[in-house]
């Protein structure tokens, strides 16, 4: 199998469809991630809101690699927010990623003259859908008793 990475053309358009499938599964990927990530800086933003105003000298508890620890606000407040912060910088640089990917992907695209097809079908489907829907929707009785 030729690689896009290889810098080797692909051999058929077999080729070029599993390099394109390979390419849109990167993109995915890297959506999940970052999903995942702003989910986590979500999570720490929440612990830092429920904390910061506490007694710094009152007891917390945390989590580190699988482990509970005790600590006290004054210890875990900074290293939460170191933490919240390096999550930003990944998600930062996921997200430039994603960009240079959505361009590789529109390139190839281009290079390749490849159109996506399900948007025609949906389309289909939808009409399809419509007519359908309006079959069997029950209004009332039938023998409206006055």
């Amino acid at each position: 199998m030729a690689k896009a990475e290889g810098g080797k053309e692909p051999i058929n358009e077999q080729a070029v469809a599993n390099m394109y499938a390979a390419m849109r599964s990167e993109l995915n990927q890297i959506y999940s991630k970052i999903t995942e990530l702003e989910m986590e800086v979500s999570e720490h933003t929440l612990v830092t809101n429920a904390i910061q105003p506490l007694d710094q000298s009152r007891r917390c508890y945390r989590m580190i690699g699988g482990v509970l620890v005790e600590r006290t606000i004054k210890e875990v407040l900074p290293a939460v927010q170191r933490n919240k912060e390096g999550l930003e910088e990944v998600v930062a640089r996921l997200n430039e990623a994603l960009e240079k990917k959505k361009k590789e992907i529109s390139e190839f695209e281009a290079k390749y003259k490849i159109r996506i097809r399900k948007a025609d079908a949906e389309v289909k489907d939808e009409s399809g859908r419509k007519e359908g829907s309006a079959q069997g929707v029950l209004v009332g009785p039938a023998g409206g008793s006055e």
